[in-house]
């Protein structure tokens, strides 16, 4: 694991800590329950950065989420939902 979320529970954005840095760029996949992609984000990472804040989430309908992160050739996964 790269990556934690501070919560399971967004409303507008996710804010992610970075655990281990591998590489300087990270991009993340967020997918509704039927698999579709509802958002994507790709940043560079400066080399002293340890937060990566995801906005622009607002807009989407309230529910579960699949979030899908990659770092270098790491990859997680983990289920968030979003609420009001």
């Amino acid at each position: 694991m790269f990556a934690k979320v501070k919560s399971p529970v967004f409303i507008d954005t996710l804010q992610l800590e970075l655990i281990a840095k591998t590489c300087n760029r990270i991009s993340g996949i967020l997918k509704d329950e039927k698999g579709s992609v509802c958002s994507t984000m790709e940043r560079n990472i400066p080399r002293d950065q340890h937060h990566v804040t995801w906005n622009g989430l607002n807009d989407l309908p309230y529910g579960i989420y699949t979030l899908e992160l990659l770092h270098g050739e790491d990859e997680m996964k983990m289920n968030l939902v979003k609420r009001v």
